[in-house]
């Protein structure tokens, strides 16, 4: 399916950055500034930003790898292995969200490109779901 070697394809993937990416830290400055503190990298699910005793989840979406209805391009080359390698990672987070939503809590997704697009509308959207539980 992918036409690199194992070992090359997991150096490449090992390479990319996960956590504490610009957009995750953009909006972690917004939240600490406004005096909300938060746990970051939370519980089984490594939720972005968490806000456990009001149990609000989160996730900073990066726009190639969730598959931003406004950004995503599928790579030209290696077809088979990018589309099996999306449809993946779309199902980890649906099945994460519904874990989540089961035990109560409230699960909220930003955009990575609205952080930079608009950092103020994104913390208000988290700032609201916050004041509501």
């Amino acid at each position: 399916m992918d036409n690199l070697p194992i070992e090359t394809r997991s150096r490449i993937m090992s390479a990319i950055r996960s956590k504490n990416t610009k957009p995750e830290l953009i909006l972690r400055k917004l939240l600490f500034a406004a005096g909300l503190r938060y746990r970051i990298h939370y519980g089984k699910h490594k939720i972005d930003i968490a806000f456990p005793s009001k149990k609000i989840a989160i996730f900073v979406d990066g726009c190639f790898w969730h598959n931003c209805p406004k950004h995503f391009q599928m790579p030209a080359s290696n077809l088979r292995y990018w589309r099996k390698k999306m449809a993946c990672n779309l199902e980890r987070e649906k099945n994460k969200e519904n874990e989540l939503r089961k035990t109560g809590w409230k699960v909220v997704r930003v955009w990575e490109h609205s952080l930079k697009d608009n950092p103020a509308k994104a913390f208000n959207k988290i700032a609201s779901t916050y004041k509501k539980n």
